[in-house]
């Protein structure tokens, strides 16, 4: 991939797939801002770079001024910026009817807002360069799916933004989308049920998927990586590419 001497942001870098797509921009020779709340697990992914490689930035996105002073750090640390992955997400799943409003809130403020206040602060970078945004988006978002509601609603206007910004910033600017299905990362511990809620939540997402498994954090981040490479997808734009085990087919 021509990813080499390249810069990249991406967010939710401390585990999953951001950490997976981390590790693959590092292999391929980039140098990659880190983006997440923990700084330990943000460490931990940095240990996978070569020196000089590598900008731990600690930082919570949903958080409006948290995109202008990651995007600057970025500038600052290694000169220019080529490219954007939108990985961190946040889910809460259950009945609308028992959900919490800030749940409700924080989902869209991390899964919507937050990408939306990094492509326009990086705008000057990105233009500048002819660089790509990629968002780690959701078959959530065009499923129905009880329960996941909001979630998928998030999903989906992060779908819509992804194809309308693809128009309205190109021909500089690329703009595309993987549309994860279930993949196993630390996610699952974090979705507001019970242990036996999940461990039903997983069997019922591996039955109705094709290939008859969880994804892994690497089967994402290898089209993440596709997507962001101009030499293997300069004429790809406004994508929304489901990467999902023909769960959506």
């Amino acid at each position: 991939m021509s990813l080499h001497d390249k810069t990249f942001l991406v967010t939710g870098a401390g585990s999953g797939i951001g950490r997976a797509v981390a590790r693959q921009l590092f292999g391929a020779g980039a140098r990659v801002v880190l983006v997440g709340r923990r700084a330990a697990a943000l460490c931990e992914t940095a240990e996978a770079a070569q020196d000089g490689q590598a900008l731990v930035h600690p930082a919570d996105i949903a958080r409006p001024a948290a995109a202008a002073r990651a995007v600057q750090a970025a500038l600052e640390c290694f000169g220019g910026m080529d490219g954007l992955v939108n990985n961190a997400g946040l889910a809460r799943f259950g009945p609308l009817a028992d959900a919490d409003p800030s749940d409700l809130n924080a989902m869209l403020d991390v899964n919507l807002l937050g990408p939306v206040h990094l492509i326009r602060a990086a705008l000057p970078p990105l233009r500048a360069g002819g660089g790509s945004v990629v968002n780690v988006s959701s078959v959530g978002g065009v499923l129905a799916m009880p329960d996941r509601a909001v979630y998928g609603a998030s999903k989906a206007a992060l779908n819509s933004l992804t194809r309308s910004l693809a128009r309205e910033l190109a021909p500089l600017v690329r703009v595309n989308a993987v549309l994860p299905g279930p993949v196993d990362t630390p996610m699952y511990d974090d979705l507001g049920l019970a242990p036996e809620q999940v461990a039903r939540l997983r069997d019922d997402m591996v039955d109705s998927t094709p290939l008859g498994r969880f994804g892994t954090p690497e089967d994402i981040a290898s089209w993440v990586c596709r997507l962001l490479d101009p030499e293997a997808a300069g004429w790809v734009t406004g994508a929304l590419i489901p990467v999902d085990g023909g769960r959506t087919s």
